[in-house]
């Protein structure tokens, strides 16, 4: 079963979707910078088996509104959270892509009454570690070509030539300018503050790290920053690169409901 909110009815509120019984242990699903909650559609149906998998799209991206500011990481985990309050979702396993494994962390920071364990997918744990090549966004010619778009996209994949999807090439399309650069702005800012590790450490909830071996916009041997979490699972995903939940999700699917099924929260 899949429910979409479609309408949000104020600036905090976000399009929500939910797929998978409602009795089962709920499940939330974040999305990184310039994505959607389109990015999940190949993992969702291998998780809903045993799951009441939640996804929004943040603030600035997908269905969501795209105000002039609330882009913060701190804001959009504050958002987040209440979307769950209006679920009558009292607890939750969640699951990070990129940089929304830094609104996850952030939700976890705020509100560790609703979070019981984390997942974090080729989510960067320090600024150290990013080595993605720079990519000047004009805002006098927005939207990007689609050329442009797929050179933008192109790092987020293992291989070059991987045939990004036209429906996430749409969601950046989709943006704003302003949504877009003051979102990545905010995950940079997040990390100046306090690397991912350190956050992590303090939070003190069991965790999950999940990278791919062919990532190009993180080092992927820096993905080892996290092992220095008390009881942190890190396990690399080989042939693939920043984007397992579409490269492979059968493997994806597989090692998160590894971790899912010894942490799962009571029903959703």
């Amino acid at each position: 079963m899949t429910v979409s909110d479609d309408k949000p009815r104020t600036d905090d509120d976000l399009h929500v979707r939910q797929d998978g019984p409602r009795h089962a242990p709920a499940l939330l699903l974040i999305h990184g910078s310039a994505s959607s909650t389109r990015s999940w559609d190949q993992l969702v149906p291998l998780l809903t088996g045993v799951h009441h998998v939640i996804r929004v799209d943040l603030l600035g991206h997908g269905r969501s509104a795209k105000p002039d500011d609330g882009y913060e990481i701190s804001e959009q985990a504050r958002r987040v959270g209440e979307t769950l309050d209006r679920l009558g979702v009292d607890e939750a396993i969640v699951v990070g892509h990129s940089s929304g494994g830094y609104t996850a962390t952030a939700l976890a920071e705020r509100r560790p009454e609703l979070v019981t364990a984390l997942a974090l997918i080729n989510t960067g744990p320090s600024l150290d570690a990013f080595i993605a090549p720079n990519f000047a966004l004009d805002p006098s010619q927005w939207p990007p070509t689609d050329e442009q778009l797929r050179q933008l996209a192109s790092t987020g994949f293992g291989r070059a030539d991987f045939p990004v999807p036209t429906e996430l090439l749409d969601e950046v399309r989709a943006m704003t300018y302003h949504s877009l650069t003051r979102t990545m702005g905010a995950s940079l800012e997040y990390l100046k503050r306090q690397v991912i590790p350190q956050r992590l450490t303090v939070v003190g909830k069991p965790l999950l790290v999940v990278y791919g071996e062919q990532d190009r916009r993180w080092r992927p041997s820096d993905f080892d920053d996290y092992r220095a979490v008390p009881g942190a699972r890190v396990e690399m995903l080989t042939g693939v690169g920043h984007t397992p939940i579409i490269e492979d999700p059968p493997r994806t699917a597989e090692t998160l409901l590894a971790f899912t099924s010894a942490h799962s929260p009571r029903k959703g």
